[in-house]
């Protein structure tokens, strides 16, 4: 991915689409993999949250999950993974995967920028 490559608002790649619609979606595709490159970098200065600060934070995604019969443990923080097990109805749900990303890690990351994600222990 070139790193230097200039940035196409959208009437710009909307324009581009109209002459050439592959160079337009190739295009789109590098700017939405650097946009989401740029947003998960690291803030400069920002540290690791203790277990203990973890440990509060995923009281706040537990009571979410508890609505609907879920349930979370904190196992451990590995580097920047903070490392759950995922139990009651969330054990073995098709939904897990999404819960655990768009909950769980969304709210310890908004929280701690520093981490980098959350990973289920089976």
């Amino acid at each position: 991915m070139k790193l230097d490559a200039p940035l196409y608002t959208e009437e710009e790649l909307d324009a581009l689409e109209r002459d050439n619609p592959r160079q337009a979606l190739r295009i789109a595709r590098e700017q939405a993999m650097l946009k989401k490159q740029l947003e998960s970098a690291v803030p400069a200065g920002a540290k690791l949250p203790d277990e203990d600060e973890i440990r509060n934070a995923l009281q706040e995604a537990r009571k979410i999950l508890m609505r609907d019969g879920g349930d979370l443990d904190f196992v451990a923080l590995e580097g920047d993974t903070v490392v759950v097990r995922l139990k009651g109805a969330c054990a073995g749900c098709p939904r897990a995967a999404l819960d655990l990303k768009g909950v769980v890690e969304a709210l310890l990351r908004r929280r701690f920028p520093a981490i980098r994600q959350v990973r289920n222990l089976y």
